[in-house]
């Protein structure tokens, strides 16, 4: 895609999604933190009904590392793979103390040092909380949007990430990865896409087929 059409399907997007922001509900960088781990394999929605509870109990990055691991489990259950991302959220809360003086880091390279945060996760810490956008976060939105567009046909997230920055001017990458979410919950649907109601359309790889083969 030419960058002059990458910028007008980002334009597009945001005046059809002017309210895209992140849908993690949190206070402090470590609870984003928390959020975006339980987040995986798990809705936002879902998160965002579990973590008030967990957030009430545990106030501060000590009380996470404090925690009885029994206990965490059991507030987080809902979200799925609740066993290894109590694991995790321990561990990372301990090496934020231990290794970054109690405060979340600011770097992608400290960040992905952390246990449980990779390269996706850290893209959205840095977005959010510190408002560093020097990548894209490629969730499952991000990664079949691109492919349907036809933006990228890599499998793994970073390489999709890494055809994405050479598209787009680094301007927008603050906007693209909620501007997918938005665009994948309420108009590119995994299951039945609305093709004919998308502001997109007209630059989709996979519309400009599906029209074809009509």
């Amino acid at each position: 895609m030419k960058k002059q059409d990458a910028i007008t399907l980002i334009e597009l997007l945001k005046k059809r999604y002017p309210e895209a922001t992140c849908s993690l509900d949190f206070r402090t960088p470590f609870e984003l933190v928390v959020a975006v781990m339980l987040s995986a394999q798990c809705t936002d929605e879902r998160v965002n009904k579990t973590t008030p509870a967990l957030f009430d109990r545990c106030k501060t990055i000590q009380d996470f590392a404090d925690i009885d691991v029994h206990e965490l489990e059991t507030f987080i259950h809902p979200c799925g793979f609740y066993k290894n991302k109590a694991k995790n959220i321990q561990l990372c809360a301990t090496q934020i103390l231990h290794n970054f003086h109690g405060e979340v880091p600011q770097t992608m390279k400290e960040l992905t040092s952390l246990a449980g945060i990779g390269r996706k996760s850290a893209n959205v810490i840095l977005l959010e909380v510190f408002g560093i956008a020097e990548g894209i976060a490629v969730d499952t939105h991000a990664k079949r949007i691109s492919h349907l567009i036809g933006l990228s046909q890599e499998k793994e997230p970073e390489k999709i990430e890494q055809d994405l920055l050479t598209i787009f001017p680094k301007k927008y990458l603050k906007d693209i990865n909620h501007l997918f979410v938005w665009h994948g919950r309420n108009t590119c649907i995994a299951r039945k896409p609305k093709c004919e109601i998308c502001p997109i359309r007209d630059l989709c790889h996979f519309a400009s087929h599906k029209k074809t083969m009509n």
